[in-house]
C-alpha cells in the first residue's frame, strides 16, 4: 500500500434540508440534514462563523506579543495573541491582521507572513483561522484605539517564545492561536526558517478574499 496524498481536500456531502435556529451578531447556529455514504441521512448542528485572524507578533528580543483577556464561556483569563473576526465579507485577511495588532496593541510591523491556517473546531463550528507571523515591530504613533467590554480590562505583555513553549506543553497555556502559532514557529525554525512561509497574501480557499 502507497503512502496516501497527506493534504485536506474539499468536499461536500448532499444536504437535504437546513434550518438556522439561531442568528446572533456574528455567529449563528445552522442545522442540516446530511446525506451520508450508506444512503441515510443524519442531523449535524454547527456554528457558523465569519472566520478570524490571529497574529503571532515577533520583537527583536524573540519575545512574543500577548493579551491577557477574560474570556467567559470558559470563566478563564487567557493569554492570547491578537486577534479579530472577518467583519466585512471578503475582507483580505491580512489587512484585518494589521488592523487588530494596531487596535490590541497599538503595534504595527514591517515583515508578515502566513504561518498557518487552521480550523478551530471542524466537528462543530466553520471557523476558519489564519495565523500571521508579523516581525520587525514598532508603535505605532498617536493616541491608542479606544477599546470597550472584555478589553478594557486587557493586559498587555511581551513573552520570550521559549517560554511559551515550555508553557504549552506544561497546560499553563490554553488559547489555541497562541498554541499553533508558537509550536508552528518552533517547527518553521528547525525547518528552514521563518523566509520559507507562504507570502502574507497567499490564497485562503477557507475564506477567499480578492
Amino acid at each position: 500500500m502507497g503512502t496516501p496524498d497527506i493534504r485536506d481536500t474539499p468536499e461536500e456531502w448532499r444536504v437535504t434540508a437546513t434550518e438556522t435556529p439561531f442568528t446572533g451578531n456574528k455567529t449563528g447556529v445552522r442545522t442540516d440534514e446530511v446525506v451520508m455514504p450508506d444512503g441515510s441521512t443524519a442531523r449535524r448542528d454547527y456554528q457558523t462563523h465569519p472566520g478570524s485572524v490571529a497574529v503571532l507578533a515577533l520583537d527583536e528580543r524573540d519575545r512574543v506579543l500577548l493579551l491577557r483577556q477574560y474570556r467567559h464561556p470558559v470563566r478563564q483569563k487567557l493569554w492570547e495573541i491578537p486577534a479579530g473576526l472577518l467583519d466585512v465579507p471578503g475582507e483580505n485577511p491580512l489587512h484585518a491582521a494589521q488592523r487588530e495588532l494596531y487596535e490590541e496593541a497599538h503595534v504595527k510591523a514591517e515583515d508578515w507572513r502566513v504561518l498557518t491556517d487552521v480550523y478551530t473546531s471542524p466537528g462543530g463550528c466553520d471557523e476558519a483561522v489564519r495565523i500571521f507571523l508579523a516581525r520587525e515591530i514598532s508603535a505605532v504613533e498617536g493616541e491608542r484605539f479606544e477599546v470597550s467590554e472584555e478589553e478594557a480590562d486587557m493586559e498587555l505583555a511581551r513573552v520570550p517564545l521559549a517560554e511559551l513553549v515550555r508553557g504549552v506543553l506544561a497546560g499553563d497555556l490554553h488559547n489555541n492561536c497562541l498554541v499553533v502559532g508558537v509550536l508552528a514557529l518552533t517547527a518553521v525554525r528547525a525547518s528552514g526558517g521563518p523566509e520559507t512561509l507562504r507570502p502574507a497574501g497567499a490564497p485562503w480557499p477557507a475564506r477567499p478574499f480578492s
